[in-house]
This record gives C-alpha cells, structure tokens and sequence, in this order.
C-alpha cells in the first residue's frame, strides 16, 4: 500500500519561491504522515492563470501582457534545475512527488510557457516531463501546445504513474496511449472541479481500470496577494471561491476511496494499492483483451518536436 498525500492548499500566486518554500513545506507534512506519494495540483508553480478567463482578449491585451511577464519570470526551468528544492525534499523524505508546473523551455525560444506535469522519484530524479498538449480556450493566450514525448507510464516508488493534465483526460486517444502501458496510477491535475469533473474521474477509473487522482487547487480571493497586478479588477469580490478544489482518489473499476475535498483546505489522504489495477483489469483491459487489434489501431508519435536544428559540424 502507498499512502498518498493530495495537497489541496494554494501557492504564493505568481511567486515561484514563495510557492517553492511552501511546497517544500507541504512535502515535509506529508511525509511526516508516511506520505510515500505526494500530488500537487495543476500549474500549481507559480498558480494557475486564472486571469485568462476573465480579461477580453484584444481590449485587455495590455493587462495580458503584463500578467505574462510575470508569469514567464516565475515559470520552471528545468534546464537550470528548477525545481532543485522539491527534488532534494523529495529525496531527504524518500517521497514520489507528482507536481504541476508552468515550465519555460529556456533551451529554445525562452519565451514559451508550457503547463507540465513533472513526476519526481523518490531519489529525488526526474522520471518524466509531460507537457498539455492542447490548452483549453483562453488558456492558448499564455501556454504553447505540448508534444507527445512526456505520454509515457514510468515506473517510480509508488508504483507505475502516469499523468494526464486537465481536460487531456476527455481526450480517449491520450487515455488509450497510457492504458497500453501497465499504467497503476493515473494523475489528472487540474483547474477543473464540480460534479462534471468528478463523474469523468469516476469513468476513467473504470474505463482503465487504474487508481485516478484528481486534484485541484482551492483558491479563494483572499489568497490573492495584495500586490498582484490588476487585482482589483480581476477579483472584485473579497469572498469569492474563485475554485472549489474537489480532490478525489478513485479506486480501481469503482468509486471514490477519498474525497471529494470540497471547499476546504489541507491533504486529502488514501491508502493506494497499485497492484490492484492490473488484477481490477481481469473483467475488462481496455488494451488487452477488450483490445481488438485487428480492428483499431493507435500509433503514437513521441518524438519531441523541436523547431530549430543547429548542426554544430564544420
């Protein structure tokens, strides 16, 4: 059994070292509790970009722009070890620590973010980078599409994880690509909450038979720091819950072990058994023997896309 910690608590918004000191925090309380898988929410580092869905693009271009610049200055580098302080957390406390990021790719153009999910072993290395590959609606003004490298199942010290972000898990052929491979325990950070979200949650967990962990990051106007750009305007009202949270853990061809965290703030704990997907699968393995190969088919290309090739040759 792995015992899985869910942080439902938000970061310092739009500050990547306020928001690292706090999940390092977050980590140690976990693991104080025997936590061997710790579950951060979507674009927890440095906090979701709310403000996309409430600025008009064309006539609020200029605040965009602004709330960008801050975000691209507090976006993950992982080129540059980002996120040195979770790894050596995670590593001190012998931890797998699944979290979501807004990672710069500073090897290429330096001004792209991209909403990544980064799971970290329990030694401390990095297993896998996945990036979204589709950002929802406005989402497409501050994140870049994402490739298929990070689609992949990795083996960890919690069991076999692999993560879809957000609205990635209403995308069947995303699914289908993780189901193929032995995946234990699917992760689905995200911004999303309700009864809508719950209910894909709940079907995934049967659909593939695997554990699901959804995980939100409940954010109330009150969490907004007072220097945050625009923040009268995009927080009007003092007691809005601008999100719900909703955490939940889904066991395996059934329902909910833990949750939903509605509205409150804290780890949402569940006792895992990774070894149970593989034997919830005898009924119904949806890339098994429900497959039928010889009718569907999917490939998936995981190459990583890069726009730029330098030929350092004479």
């Amino acid at each position: 059994m792995v015992r899985t910690a869910i942080v439902q608590q938000p970061p310092v918004y739009l500050d990547l070292e306020a928001s690292l000191a706090r999940a390092v925090a977050l980590v140690e309380e976990a693991a104080e509790g025997g936590a061997g898988l710790v579950v951060f929410p979507e674009a927890w580092f440095p906090g979701y970009p709310t403000f996309v869905w409430r600025l008009t693009p064309g006539a609020d271009m200029g605040k965009t722009d602004a709330l960008f610049a801050r975000l691209l200055a507090n976006s993950v580098d992982l080129s540059r070890d980002g996120l040195a302080p979770l790894r050596e957390v995670a590593r001190e406390r012998g931890v797998v620590v699944v979290a979501g990021v807004q990672e710069c790719d500073a090897a290429l153009s330096g001004s792209t973010i991209f909403n990544s999910a980064v799971v970290i072993d329990a030694d401390g290395t990095i297993a896998n980078v996945h990036r979204k590959l589709m950002p929802t609606n406005p989402e497409r003004m501050v994140w870049g599409f994402g490739d298929g490298r990070g689609l992949r199942v990795v083996d960890t010290a919690a069991g076999r994880i692999g993560v879809l972000l957000c609205w990635e898990n209403y995308m069947p052929l995303a699914r289908y690509a993780l189901y193929g491979q032995q995946l234990e325990i699917l992760v689905s950070p995200t911004w999303d909450a309700g009864e809508g979200w719950l209910a894909t949650m709940r079907h995934i967990a049967r659909e593939g038979g695997c554990w699901v962990i959804g995980c939100s990051t409940p954010l109330e106007a009150s969490d907004i720091p007072e220097d945050t750009l625009y923040r009268a305007v995009l927080f009007p009202d003092p007691e809005e819950w601008i999100n719900d949270g909703d955490a939940v853990v889904m066991k395996p061809f059934g329902g909910p072990v833990a949750g939903p965290m509605h509205r409150e703030k804290g780890l949402l704990w569940a006792e895992i058994d990774p070894a149970a997907a593989a034997a919830a699968r005898r009924k119904f393995d949806v890339t098994g023997h429900y497959a039928r190969p010889d009718i569907f088919h999917l490939s998936v290309n995981r190459s990583p896309q890069r726009p730029v090739t330098l030929d350092e040759s004479d």
